[in-house]
C-alpha cells in the first residue's frame, strides 16, 4: 500500500531532556498501528507532532495531499455545553452541508448511540469518549490517531472499541497499554524507545508475533554487542602496548579502535535504559487460613442495590479480581473490604489485627505540590522496607526516577509516574490483603509486567478492580462479577465470566428472557395441536424447563459456598456445571420458542 503519512528523522525535547530523537516511520491507510513504549518515552509527543498539532526540534512530516487524518486526546473530551448527542455530532461537521443529515444519522449508526437526544453532559466517561470519537467520524477521516482511546472505559466500551476499530476503512494509530486490546486490534507494533539504535522497533503482526520478533532482535543485539566488546578488548591491548610499538601501527587502525569504543559506549547506554521498576510488595507472613469472610453480604445505595447474596472467603495467596460494567459496585465492594464502607446486610469477619495497603487510583493521598523526594519519603533520606533501611536515591531509581526528579513537585508528574509514586508507598508497608484500585491506569507495559509478576509472588491476598485483561487473565485465581441489577457471581476465571456476561446481557434483552419469570403460565398457553411427537415434546417441555432451572439455582448456590469459592479447584468444577446448565436451559427456551413459531404459522393457514 502507498504511503499516505510519514516523519522523517524526528527529534523533541522537554526541559532539556530528549524524549526521542532521528525517529523515521511511515504508514500506510490500511494499517492500524499500536504505539507503544515506556513511559517518557514521547509517544503521546510524537502522536500530536503527527496530528500537526505540536511542533517537532528538528525533523518533517509527510501527509499525502488529500489526507484527512484525525486527532482524539488522552484527556477527557471537551464536548459542548447542553447539547444532545445528535447536535454534538451535527456541531462538529465540516463537509457539504446537504450532506449533513446522512452523515450525522450514519455516525449515530456507527457508533451504536440507541438514544442520540439524550444530553452531553448526562453521560458516562466512556460514553462521552464515544462521542468524542463520533465527532471525528462524522467527516469521514482517513487516518484516525487515537491516545489511550480505552482508558476508564468499563469491558463492554473496550469491545465496542475493538469491534469498530477493526472494521473501520482508513488507517489508525493508537496509543495503548492494554496488551489484550492491542493483540485483538492491531496490525503492526512499533516501539518507541532509546534502547534502539533507530529509537524504535517496528514489526507487522499481532502483538503476539511483535513479542517474539522483538526478543529475537533483541538477542540479536546482544550477541552483537558481545562481538564488538571482544573486537574492542583486543584493541584495547593492542592501544596498550609501549609507544614504539604503536608508532609502527596504522593510524587508520588506532581511528577504527576509538571508534568502536565510541559505539560500544553508545550500545551499553542504550542497554542501561531497559531497566524495569523494582515492584515487590511486602508480606506480614501470616499465617491465618481466613483474612476475610461475608456471608450473605448485600449492598445499596441511592436505593440501588449493588449487589446481594454475595458469600466468600478470602485467604492468604488469593488473587480475586472484581469485575463488572461501569457502576456496578466494584470499587463498593472494595470499600467494604477494606473497612470503608459497611455492608446493607450479612456479615462480615475480618481476622483479628487484619493489615490492609490500599491503593485508589482516584483519591491519591498525598499532596500534589509536595516534592517527589516528600511523597516517596516523608520521614527523612530513608525508607524502612522489609525490615532494612534504604536511601531516598536508590528507592527512587526502584521506580525508575532519576536523582534530578527528586526535587519535582508530584502535580508536574505523569500519570503513570504518580501511580509509581503510590505503589512505593504501598510497598513500604508490610500487609495481609493488598486492595487495588484500577492499579494500572497510565502503567507503561514494562511496569504492567513487573506489576503482574509481583501481585503472582505476593505471599498475601489481593483483591483488585482492574479493566486490564490480561492482567486478570494472568493473575486472578478468582472472579466474583456484578452484573449491575445486584447479581454477585462467582467464577473461576476471567475467561469464564466474558462468556457468562456476555450470555446475560443476551437473555435481558431476549423473548426467552422476559418469559422465563412466569414458564409455567407461559407453557400452557402454547399447548395446541402439533404433530404427535411435537405434542408430546412440549407437554414435557415444562417439567424439563423448570428442571433445568432447578440445577442452575443449585449450582449458583454451590459457587457462593465459601468452601468452594476459597478452594480453586472445587470452583472451576461447580463453575463449569453452571455454565453448562444455562446454555442448557437456553436451549430449551430456544426448542420452545421454535414450536411456538410453528403453532402460530399453522394457525394462519
Amino acid at each position: 500500500m502507498p504511503v499516505v503519512l510519514s516523519c522523517q528523522n524526528l527529534s523533541k525535547s522537554f526541559t532539556h531532556r530528549p524524549l526521542f530523537t532521528d525517529i523515521t516511520l511511515s504508514f500506510d491507510d490500511s494499517e492500524r498501528v499500536g504505539l507503544i513504549g515506556p513511559n517518557g518515552a514521547g509517544k503521546s509527543t510524537l502522536l500530536k507532532i503527527l496530528a500537526g498539532i505540536e511542533n517537532s526540534d528538528d525533523g518533517s512530516v509527510s501527509k499525502r495531499k488529500d489526507l484527512r487524518a484525525m486527532y482524539l486526546a488522552q484527556q477527557d473530551p471537551e464536548l459542548p455545553d447542553g447539547m444532545t448527542i445528535r447536535q454534538a455530532i451535527e456541531d462538529a461537521f465540516s463537509g457539504d452541508p446537504s450532506e449533513r443529515v446522512s452523515a450525522v444519522g450514519s455516525t449515530i449508526g456507527q457508533c451504536g448511540f440507541t438514544d442520540p437526544d439524550l444530553v452531553v453532559q448526562s453521560l458516562s466517561g466512556g460514553w462521552k469518549k464515544r462521542v468524542a470519537l463520533a465527532r471525528l467520524l462524522v467527516n469521514s477521516p482517513d487516518f484516525l490517531l487515537l491516545d489511550e482511546p480505552t482508558n476508564h472505559l468499563d469491558f463492554a466500551g473496550i469491545e465496542w472499541c475493538e469491534r469498530f476499530l477493526t472494521r473501520y476503512q482508513g488507517g489508525v494509530i493508537v496509543i495503548s497499554h492494554d496488551r489484550t486490546f492491542l493483540q485483538n486490534v492491531c496490525t503492526r507494533i512499533v516501539e518507541i524507545s532509546p534502547r534502539y539504535p533507530d529509537g524504535h522497533y517496528s514489526h507487522s503482526g499481532t502483538y503476539a508475533d511483535f513479542l517474539e520478533k522483538r526478543e529475537e532482535y533483541l538477542n540479536q543485539l546482544g550477541q552483537q554487542m558481545d562481538r564488538l566488546a571482544n573486537r574492542v578488548r583486543r584493541e584495547v591491548e593492542w592501544l596498550r602496548q609501549g609507544a614504539r610499538a604503536r608508532t609502527t601501527k596504522s593510524g587508520a587502525r588506532i581511528k577504527e579502535a576509538e571508534r568502536m569504543i565510541g559505539e560500544l559506549r553508545e550500545m551499553g547506554d542504550r542497554s542501561s535504559i531497559t531497566d524495569r521498576s523494582a515492584i515487590t510488595f511486602d508480606a506480614t507472613g501470616r499465617k491465618t487460613k481466613d483474612l476475610l469472610i461475608i456471608e450473605e453480604g448485600e449492598k445499596s445505595l441511592g436505593g440501588k442495590t449493588l449487589f446481594k447474596n454475595l458469600s466468600m472467603k478470602v485467604a492468604p495467596g488469593m488473587k480475586l479480581g472484581i469485575v463488572g460494567p461501569n457502576g456496578s459496585g466494584k470499587s463498593t465492594l472494595l470499600k467494604v473490604i477494606a473497612s470503608q464502607e459497611e455492608l446493607t446486610e450479612g456479615k462480615i469477619t475480618r481476622a483479628p489485627g487484619l493489615r490492609i495497603s490500599y491503593f485508589d487510583q482516584h483519591k491519591i493521598n498525598i499532596g500534589q505540590d509536595v516534592t517527589l523526594r516528600y511523597a516517596l519519603s516523608p520521614d527523612g533520606q530513608s525508607v524502612v522496607y522489609q525490615n532494612e533501611q534504604m536511601h531516598i536515591v536508590s528507592w527512587a531509581r526502584r521506580f525508575l526516577f532519576r536523582v534530578d526528579q527528586l526535587d519535582t513537585r508530584v502535580e508536574e508528574l505523569s500519570g503513570g509516574e504518580r501511580s509509581r509514586v503510590l505503589l512505593a508507598r504501598l510497598m513500604s508497608t508490610p500487609a495481609d490483603l493488598l486492595i487495588l484500585d484500577e492499579p494500572t491506569n497510565d502503567l507503561d507495559i514494562p511496569t504492567l509486567e513487573i506489576l503482574e509478576e509481583s501481585l503472582e509472588e505476593f505471599q498475601g491476598a489481593v483483591a483488585v478492580v482492574t479493566h486490564d485483561r490480561y492482567l486478570l487473565s494472568n493473575v486472578a485465581t478468582h472472579i466474583i462479577g456484578l452484573d449491575g441489577t445486584g447479581g454477585a457471581h462467582p467464577m473461576a476465571d476471567f475467561a469464564q465470566w466474558e462468556e457468562f456476561f456476555k450470555q446475560f446481557e443476551r437473555s435481558r434483552q431476549s423473548p426467552a428472557q422476559k418469559n422465563r419469570s412466569q414458564p409455567q403460565e407461559r407453557i400452557r398457553e402454547t399447548r395446541v395441536k402439533l404433530s404427535y411427537q411435537e405434542q408430546k415434546e412440549l407437554s414435557g417441555m415444562e417439567e424439563k424447563i423448570l428442571k433445568a432451572e432447578g440445577e442452575v439455582e443449585r449450582y449458583q448456590g454451590e459457587c457462593q459456598k465459601p468452601e468452594v469459592f476459597s478452594d480453586p479447584i472445587k470452583m472451576k468444577e461447580v463453575s463449569d456445571k453452571l455454565h453448562d446448565a444455562e446454555r442448557a436451559v437456553e436451549a430449551l427456551y430456544k426448542r420452545w420458542e421454535e414450536l411456538e413459531a410453528k403453532k402460530a404459522e399453522a394457525e394462519k393457514r
